[in-house]
Order: C-alpha cells, then structure tokens, then sequence
C-alpha cells in the first residue's frame, strides 16, 4: 500500500512522569527532536513550541488557534510560521491534517491509525477507532494506478452536545 515508513511520535495528552522524572511530553519534545535533525529540518524553539502545543492536547487545534496560544511565549512569531511548520511536520509524518468541509485545516499529533468525526455545528473534531475502516480495500484501478500514502475516512455530522442543547 505505501513505500514510506515512519516512526511516529505519539503522546497520549495525560503527561505522566516516566522512569527518569521526565514527563511523556517531554519525551516526546526529544523524540520530536531527533526525527526533525534525522529529516534534515531545523530545531528551532519556536517549532519545539508548536509541537509541544499540539501534542498537549487532543481538541485538533488549526494554526490559528495554536499560533494565539504560542504568541504570548514568542511574541515576535506570526501566524504564518506556525502554519509553516505544521505544514512542515504534515508532510514529514510528524502531524496529521484534518480538513472538513469549508473549514480551515485542523492538525492531529496522534498519528495511530484512528478517524475522526466532525460536528458541523460546533466543529469539534472527536477522535474514534472503528477497525474495518483501517483496512479499506481500494478498487483494482486506483491500487493499480497510483501510489496510496494513506487512507482516512472522517464523518460530519451533530455531535452529543449539540444534540443534547437542540433538546433543550
């Protein structure tokens, strides 16, 4: 199906100490490290800001979200280096974009095979593992035809939330 393995950096967002004292984030920040200098990437502070940003938590943050939440510690950054770099960690298999419908691009640090539904009142992003849907089968023509990198399916639809403030 693919030609490229990665080796994924995946944190779950409860940041419990390990063995040494360091917490899982901080793992991660170094195994996020060690994959940018192995790519060739520069290890800037302000990309060890973003990542540590994402992985910190699971709500699917856009550039603009996490570019609000890191100016306050790098007041000279901008909007678009943020989405430069999460662009950047897209590409070499460090995040996952999550596009819906209309909507701006979300970012994803757990790069586990997992789907997502998207309420398209609220637009939360609500992460979900239904194991059939990892193993697609494509048609002949496209696994024939192309070369697959990855499969993802997402649903839209009205999360419990909304649901429940629609009752109401």
């Amino acid at each position: 199906m693919t030609n490229r393995i990665y080796s994924y950096i995946v944190v779950n967002p409860m940041i419990k100490k390990c063995k040494q004292g360091r917490s899982k984030i901080e793992e991660a920040v170094e195994g996020f490290k060690a994959r940018c200098r192995k790519l060739g990437l520069k290890v800037t502070p302000q990309r060890i800001a973003i990542y540590k940003e994402l992985i910190k938590t699971d709500r699917h943050p856009s550039a603009d979200a996490l570019y609000k939440t890191i100016k306050n510690k790098f007041p000279g950054i901008s909007l678009d280096t943020v989405n430069r770099a999460l662009l950047t960690f897209a590409k070499h298999g460090i995040a996952f974009i999550v596009e819906g419908t209309g909507q701006p691009k979300r970012f994803d640090a757990d790069m586990l095979n997992h789907q997502h539904f998207i309420c398209i009142k609220c637009k939360r992003i609500i992460d979900f593992q239904h194991r059939p849907f990892d193993n697609i089968k494509l048609p002949a023509d496209i696994e024939n035809k192309f070369m697959v990198l990855k499969k993802t399916v997402y649903v839209e639809g009205i999360c419990d939330k909304c649901l429940n403030k629609s009752a109401n």
